[in-house]
């Protein structure tokens, strides 16, 4: 029902609710918040950018690395020549990345602002690392001007059918091993860990050891997803890792309804597919739209449009369960 156009851009929007379910397993559901998933974002898509890069290429060395005199393709590049082990590290490199500073940051008792504040510096470093390595990372250009992947074109419409199918499939992937996490043991931990960190402490757990897990977990799912953006949008810059889009994934969640998977998926699908919508129409009000919308919910809708929903199933119930009881109370009269 809806043209091609619009198909990729509702791929790229259910990339963006993998990230948000993400997110909702640390901050909803654990406490933690973070705002620098756009560098686990940012790693999965150089990851599989690298390698369709690399098939692009008829010479063997990118182009913008003709551009800087280098003829010889570095190391880092050559591994990425296999499309298994780029698409292994997009989801292993985040992982293995988010498990270093959660390790390094939640055994020393480091959370709340303080832990926002470092996962912000890690986004400032990561960005200026790959913008100052431009003969390596493309610089500020990134990495662009894929045509094939696995020598499939990308722009055959049944290849564009393939990977939208394909994006569907993995967030209900990730959508199914979060809410199966949440429902089991492990979630009512994360949960106490949100509620009562020292509580739990006290009972002989170890906190530091699940929030390493499922900080890490979150990275893998942010890298799986921006994999899957490079495929579906065809490019990826320092640009889209930086702390501005770390941020929006948060407001995704916020307005979604941190505390629930389903929720965080619909928030990041809704509120993007608003930005395309609005942004087309009134540019020039997107941002103080989304600024004005995150003030709504922080101070009015704190469960976000889950909350709605979840308010209206209480009245109804209630008003059903009053019902009945006044229908009993008749009949016992009767």
């Amino acid at each position: 029902m809806l043209s091609d156009f619009r198909i990729g851009l509702l791929a790229k929007f259910l990339c963006f609710a993998i990230i948000a379910v993400g997110i909702s397993l640390i901050w909803g559901f654990t406490g933690i918040m973070s705002l620098g998933h756009g560098v686990f974002f940012g790693l999965g898509a150089y990851c599989m950018a690298m390698y369709l890069k690399l098939e692009a290429s008829t010479s063997g060395v990118p182009d913008f690395m003709e551009w800087n005199g280098i003829t010889e393709l570095p190391f880092i590049w050559s591994i990425f020549k296999n499309p298994i082990f780029a698409i292994c590290s997009a989801i292993l490199l985040p992982f293995l990345i988010a498990w270093i500073i959660g390790y390094v940051t939640f055994k020393n008792r480091i959370k709340g602002v303080f832990f926002s504040l470092i996962s912000q510096a890690v986004v400032v470093v990561t960005v200026t690392l790959f913008i100052g390595s431009q003969q390596i990372t493309g610089g500020t250009s990134g990495l662009t001007n894929f045509f094939t992947v696995f020598h499939v074109p990308l722009a055959d419409p049944g290849t564009k059918s393939f990977l939208y199918f394909l994006t569907v499939s993995l967030l209900a992937i990730v959508m199914g091993i979060s809410l199966i996490l949440t429902k089991t043991r492990f979630g009512r931990l994360l949960i106490a860990i949100r509620d009562g960190e020292n509580r739990l402490r006290f009972l002989g757990y170890n906190p530091a050891i699940f929030k390493v897990f499922i900080y890490a977990l979150s990275a893998a799912f942010a890298g799986i997803a921006g994999a899957l953006f490079v495929l579906q949008v065809g490019i990826i810059t320092p640009e889209m890792m930086g702390i501005i889009p770390s941020i929006e994934m948060v407001l995704w969640v916020a307005i979604g309804g941190r505390h629930s998977i389903l929720g965080a998926a619909i928030g990041a699908i809704l509120t993007n597919s608003a930005k395309s919508f609005l942004s087309e129409t009134y540019p020039e009000f997107w941002t103080i739209f989304l600024g004005g919308l995150f003030l709504l919910v922080v101070l009015y809708l704190p469960n976000g449009l889950v909350g709605i929903v979840e308010k209206f199933k209480v009245r109804f119930f209630k008003k059903e369960k009053k019902e009945a009881e006044k229908d009993a109370a008749d009949s016992l009269v009767s």
